[in-house]
């Protein structure tokens, strides 16, 4: 609470009328004076015949803190009066400087973090012995770069932003989901794609699917991968990608070695870590499946299995981004010790009490959003069905549980699954969806989004319809329309 009512001074400070005044040039933004943070330089960008602001700051909240923050503001008349603070992905570390640029030049006054440490890749090792900084990255630093962000965006243009967006996939969809539940008067819309909100019991999935694969004879290699999802495909539609995830009722198990059979099989062994893999992380004191697990149909694609769960073969298994974010959170956010070994993780108790110790920093699961439905936010989320890296299985999850706690949820809430897309994006099913604009008409135009349209290129060109869930689409003739589906 400290932390919050100190950045919340922060604006307060930023906001004083000696401060407030419009059309700040770019090369005065150092000057400024921020309540434990800093310009720490400031430029003007082009971007095509966009002439941006480029600022730089370094925010300190605590002793232990050193959040990098970068905010874009378009000068003169490019600024369409809107701010949108985008989410970072992974184990943050570094701010896409490009991707900022990129929206600025569309009119967005723009800003972004590297939620408080330099880090590559997959490595959590910052977090060893700082705790602060893990906080950072759960939370404040998404606060501290909103407060930053919009106070300097006020410094430079009278009256600062007229709408405020949030958006993100992955980890950021899981910050954008933070951002509805944490600070629901920050931000008058949000898209929240594939988002990592459960993200110690996805840590935990990711540990059940290496120990399945490390099972004797069980590792699933290209072959056995091309077999998965030829039989999964074949099972559930017979297209590039299956049109009804929901209704698909695929067991790997039907692709078991028939006497005498040697390829385009699987062993018994093989079909054992598929289904555990599709299954999810199984409690051996109750049976029970906290988080479901991924569902089938993109096994063999680039992007798709390889990259996330299996790595390009068994040798090189643990370059699977999933091993890796999943073994290096478990030593460094759950347990404090670089050698732990998560494939001997107990997944009953052990598992309960690295939730208890990160969940409450990094999990953003609370599904009573009254505040953000109060002050008229809009919720947008989306997920694809064939996503390797965190299950469409919890996109549901959480939506049913905001529906259980709120009831109706359609005057704010609404939530797409897009048949073939892999982890924000390619796959075999046409995906690109414009939900930033898509958000924009919804909060600035009062229209609520139903179905949409979404397009693909190579392999995933074409269209296809998607519908608010729980609805499907289904072809009548020439045509598709969206059916009621079951929840």
């Amino acid at each position: 609470m400290k932390g919050l009512l100190f950045a919340a001074g922060a604006v307060v400070a930023l906001m004083a009328p000696g401060l407030a005044r419009a059309e700040t040039s770019c090369a005065d933004f150092p000057k400024q004076i921020l309540p434990h943070a800093e310009v720490t330089a400031a430029s003007r960008e082009t971007s095509g015949d966009k002439v941006l602001c480029k600022v730089s700051v370094t925010s300190r909240p605590t002793k232990d803190s050193e959040i990098g923050i970068e905010v874009w503001i378009p000068l003169n008349s490019d600024w369409n009066g809107r701010f949108v603070q985008l989410g970072n992905g992974g184990f943050a570390g570094s701010i896409n400087s490009g991707f900022l640029r990129r929206v600025a030049s569309q009119g967005y006054a723009v800003a972004g973090t590297d939620n408080g440490h330099r880090a590559i890749g997959t490595s959590a090792s910052w977090a060893l012995g700082h705790p602060e900084k893990l906080v950072d990255y759960g939370w404040r630093s998404l606060k501290e770069t909103t407060d930053v962000a919009k106070a300097l965006i006020r410094v430079q243009k009278a009256g600062g932003p007229r709408q405020s967006y949030f958006m993100g996939c992955s980890d950021g969809g899981r910050e954008a989901l933070m951002e509805a539940q944490r600070f629901p008067a920050d931000f008058d819309g949000i898209v929240a794609g594939a988002p990592a909100n459960y993200m110690s019991l996805l840590f935990a999935n990711g540990a059940a699917q290496q120990q399945a694969l490390a099972k004797p004879g069980a590792y699933l290699d290209k072959a056995a991968l091309e077999t998965l999802q030829a039989g999964a495909l074949k099972d559930c539609g017979g297209e590039s990608y299956i049109r009804d995830p929901a209704a698909c009722r695929f067991d790997p198990k039907s692709l078991i070695c028939k006497p005498g059979q040697t390829s385009g099989c699987l062993t018994p062994a093989q079909a054992g870590a598929a289904a555990a893999i599709y299954a999810g992380r199984r409690d051996p004191r109750n049976g029970r499946i906290p988080l479901r697990g991924i569902s089938p149909g993109g096994e063999a694609l680039g992007g798709g299995w390889p990259a996330w769960i299996t790595g390009p073969d068994q040798a090189r298994n643990s370059q699977a981004a999933g091993y890796q974010f999943s073994s290096n959170a478990f030593k460094y956010f759950a347990f404090g010790d670089p050698s732990f070994d998560f494939l001997k993780l107990d997944m009953g108790a052990q598992v309960d009490r690295a939730k208890a110790r990160m969940g409450p920093i990094i999990d953003s699961d609370d599904p009573n959003l009254a505040a953000f439905k109060k002050r008229g936010g809009k919720l947008i989320q989306y997920h694809g069905w064939n996503d390797p890296a965190i299950p469409a299985a919890s996109s549901i999850a959480y939506y049913e549980d905001v529906r259980r706690t709120m009831g109706d949820t359609s005057g704010f809430y609404r939530m797409y699954l897009v048949p073939g897309m892999l982890h924000c994006g390619g796959g075999n099913g046409p995906s690109n969806v414009d939900w930033l604009a898509t958000l924009d008409a919804w909060v600035v135009d009062k229209k609520a989004p139903g179905p949409l349209t979404a397009t693909g290129v190579g392999s995933s060109s074409g269209t296809q319809l998607l519908c608010p869930y729980p609805g499907v689409a289904r072809r009548e003739g020439d045509a598709w329309s969206c059916k009621a589906g079951k929840r």
